[in-house]
């Protein structure tokens, strides 16, 4: 590849994955208007979410380009996997949030970026320079103080929900790499998103009807699943996560995975609290603190770094090889 084409796909790698960051942070809004107003379970909206999500994009490829919904026996295979990934993440950040609360939860969601920093140099190849490690180190101080968790004893005394937390981290960096590892087996990403949420949402039907209600959230019965009954504003409003933060959110996160790793993508996801804050300044009327400012800060500052030194990077390699034109 040229080194005026790498300059480019970085480029657009880095809007995409900024945009997908910015469409992402409206997500709380939906849910906690959801969650606020219908008292709707957590696993219910995650199922209804992750399958109208499915359906929507599935209307949508079947008109504009059909070829899109083909698949290989492998690759059907591998997204099955994919999907299950992501209904277990969705179930163990639910689980997290009602052992831990929002805030620990939030932060430890987030453990993510080394996970699939380490994870993406051991499996998918992906450097990890020192500034790639200053830049998460920057992101997960950053989370910390916008999350108000600088208090070490509120860590304490919840070996379970710690570990629930991590878990979901750890599940969220998984789904980074299998995103970055379809992208390299030449998966179209909209073709990825429409079956890794297709099959999601049948593994949340199960967890949602399984007869053993282990997963706080779920439905008690099989009618809670029409939970909304026949609240056209309730459903109006689900229906609108599902084909905007959630479509659009997710689709472009996959898209930037074509383009850049996994680990920086990742970081990048970690502004999506920072962008939450600002809509709910605006939208909500709530108003930052001077350590979210500071957490915000240091976000941005690590990600700002990050592209710069890549810039850098690139730059080098280009004035040490022949230069190469693409027509």
């Amino acid at each position: 590849m040229s080194t005026v084409t790498k300059s480019s796909n970085l480029a657009i790698g880095y809007k995409t994955a900024f945009s997908s960051a910015i469409i992402l942070s409206t997500t709380a809004i939906f849910i906690r208007y959801l969650t606020e107003t219908y008292h709707l379970p957590a696993l219910v909206l995650a199922f209804w979410r992750d399958g109208l999500t499915a359906i929507s994009l599935l209307t949508f490829l079947r008109i504009r380009n059909p070829s899109l919904l083909k698949l290989r026996g492998m690759n059907l295979r591998y997204l099955i996997i994919y999907g299950f990934i992501l209904a277990i993440f969705n179930s163990l950040w639910t689980l997290a949030v009602s052992l831990n609360g929002a805030a620990i939860s939030t932060v430890l969601v987030y453990s993510s970026v080394p996970f699939t920093a380490i994870l993406g140099w051991c499996f998918l190849r992906e450097t990890l320079s020192w500034m790639k490690i200053l830049a998460i180190f920057l992101s997960l101080i950053g989370c910390v103080l916008i999350s108000g968790m600088i208090d070490v004893g509120d860590w304490n005394g919840n070996v379970l929900g710690m570990l629930t937390g991590i878990l979901s981290g750890l599940c969220y960096a998984i789904y980074s790499l299998m995103g970055r590892s379809a992208s390299q087996r030449g998966l179209n990403p909209w073709t990825t998103l429409l079956y890794t949420f297709g099959f999601a949402a049948l593994f949340l039907l199960a967890f949602n009807i399984l007869p053993w209600k282990i997963i706080p959230g779920a439905a008690d019965h099989l009618i809670d699943l029409l939970w909304l009954g026949r609240s056209l504003t309730g459903w109006g409003v689900l229906f609108i996560l599902a084909i905007g933060p959630t479509l659009l959110g997710f689709g472009l996160y996959n898209v930037s995975l074509v383009y850049l790793s996994s680990s920086v993508v990742n970081l990048i996801a970690t502004l999506e609290p920072v962008f939450t804050m600002v809509i709910a300044y605006f939208l909500l009327n709530e108003r930052f603190s001077g350590m979210q400012i500071i957490g915000s800060f240091l976000i941005l500052s690590g990600i700002v770094l990050l592209r710069i030194y890549e810039g850098w990077r690139q730059r080098n390699r280009a004035k040490s090889s022949p230069v190469v034109t693409v027509e």
